[in-house]
């Protein structure tokens, strides 16, 4: 197994810039954006639909930076606007908007009712589509860029057994990206994705059988899972100045066998 390799210092890559994270709350790799951006340089705003574990994360990361929160389901379009709107009140501005917001579930497709399938593309895609269109109307009104950053997986390109619904809802996010990019090109704003594989958190410990998590892991090269920070810095680079001649790409974050 490869080891976990030493946690980076920050290089002010998100100097000034504003970031909101959707789903930052928690110990996935929302709540690591969050973090790595601030040790960035960036200001960010948390959001989550869970507003106890939403302010439990706002005290954890204020003696990093600049950070403030605000409650947002993804599924409500009011709620997506004024989570916009907020950002731009509060800081000024909004320059990097990172799509984390996604749900997930196991449950074979003979057996998948229309609510569970409707339930994981409502929060997953249509969430991604939904904060994408008020972050990009944003950016186009200041006239300077932007760059929106979105959680896709792996799972977009290859089946796996009881994943349908979080299947096709990532193979969406994808083509959104892609689209999304060609879309806003001409304003000078960039739309990216991650793919990853496993990133292992203990949210996902949770809700995922061990059986599965050994098979998922034997599949990585580096014998192990990514760490959440891991596929945070990839999507921190993304959002960076470094990635500006990057846009409808999905960078894959795994180390799966070829």
């Amino acid at each position: 197994m490869i080891p976990v390799p030493k946690y980076p210092e920050g290089a002010n890559l998100l100097r000034d810039k504003v970031v909101v994270v959707t789903a930052a709350a928690g110990t996935g790799i929302g709540s690591a954006v969050a973090q790595r951006s601030l040790e960035e340089g960036a200001k960010v705003v948390l959001s989550d639909w869970h507003e106890r574990r939403l302010g439990e994360k706002l005290d954890e990361l204020k003696g990093l930076g600049a950070v403030h929160a605000i409650p947002c389901d993804v599924t409500d379009e009011e709620q997506v606007q004024a989570l916009i709107d907020g950002t731009t009140a509060h800081f000024g501005r909004v320059d990097v908007l990172i799509n984390n917001a996604g749900l997930g579930g196991s449950k074979s497709i003979v057996d998948m009712t229309d609510e569970e399938w409707t339930r994981v593309l409502d929060v997953t895609l249509n969430g991604t589509f939904r904060a994408t269109r008020a972050a990009l109307r944003a950016f186009i009104a200041q006239g300077d860029g932007g760059a929106i950053v979105n959680n896709a997986s792996v799972i977009g390109w290859r089946a796996q057994a009881e994943q349908a619904h979080y299947a096709a809802a990532k193979a969406g996010v994808m083509a959104l990206t892609r689209s999304a990019a060609v879309d806003v090109a001409e304003h000078g704003i960039r739309v990216n994705a991650v793919a990853p594989s496993l990133a292992m958190h203990p949210f996902l410990a949770k809700v995922t059988t061990e059986e599965l998590l050994a098979e998922l892991t034997e599949r990585e090269v580096s014998g192990r899972a990514a760490q959440p920070w891991e596929v945070a810095n990839v999507m921190v680079f993304l959002a960076s100045d470094y990635a500006s001649y990057l846009t409808g790409e999905v960078i894959s974050v795994s180390s799966q066998h070829a």
